[in-house]
C-alpha cells in the first residue's frame, strides 16, 4: 500500500475551481481532504494570496514517482507553467510524503525538503490527520514550533469546500 500526502495551492483565477481540479485528478485514491485555508504567498515574488489544502491519498500499487506524475498531470490540466520560481500559480501540487520514504532524488526529494517549515502545509495536514507524522515527528509538534506570525497567516476558510 502506498500512502501519500499532497499539498495543493492556487493563487490565480478561480482558486477553488483549481483546487477542485486537483481533488478530481486524484479522486480514485482520495482518503481525506483538509479544509481550505487562505495563506500569504511564500518566497520573494510579490503576488496574491493562495488557497491551500492537503489531500491524503492511497493506492496499493503507486510508487512515489507515480504520485509525482499524478501531481504534474493535475498541474498541467490547470494550465500550470513553470516560468518563475516561487511565482504565482494556477495550481501547485507538491508531494510532501510517501510512506515515510526518505529520498534525495533530485526529481523528487522526500519528504518535501521545506514541509516542516511551512504552516500552509502543516496546518491543513494536521486538520486532515491529527496523528500525522513527518520525519518521525508529530505534525502537531512541528506546528507548535512555528513562529506565531507564520501560524497566524494561515486562515481557515470554512465557507469554501472541496468535494
Amino acid at each position: 500500500m502506498s500512502r501519500a500526502v499532497l499539498s495543493i495551492g492556487s493563487n490565480l483565477g478561480d482558486r477553488v475551481a483549481r483546487l477542485q481540479l486537483a481533488v478530481d485528478a486524484v479522486s480514485p485514491w482520495l482518503v481525506q481532504v483538509s479544509p481550505i485555508y487562505e495563506t500569504p504567498p511564500w518566497g520573494p515574488v510579490p503576488q496574491h494570496d493562495y488557497l491551500n489544502a492537503v489531500l491524503l491519498v492511497r493506492d496499493d500499487t503507486a510508487s512515489e514517482r507515480a504520485w509525482l506524475d499524478r501531481a504534474h498531470a493535475a498541474e498541467r490540466a490547470a494550465g500550470r507553467t513553470r516560468e518563475l520560481r516561487w511565482g504565482p500559480r494556477t495550481l501547485d501540487v507538491d508531494v510532501i510524503d510517501v510512506d515515510g520514504i526518505v529520498s534525495d532524488d533530485p526529481r523528487l526529494t522526500l519528504p518535501h525538503p521545506r514541509a516542516a517549515e511551512r504552516a500552509f502545509v502543516l496546518i491543513p495536514w494536521l486538520a486532515a490527520d491529527p496523528d500525522a507524522r513527518l520525519s518521525g515527528r508529530a505534525v502537531a509538534e512541528l506546528v507548535d514550533e512555528l513562529a506565531e506570525p507564520e501560524r497566524a497567516g494561515v486562515q481557515l476558510r470554512p465557507e469554501l469546500v472541496l468535494r
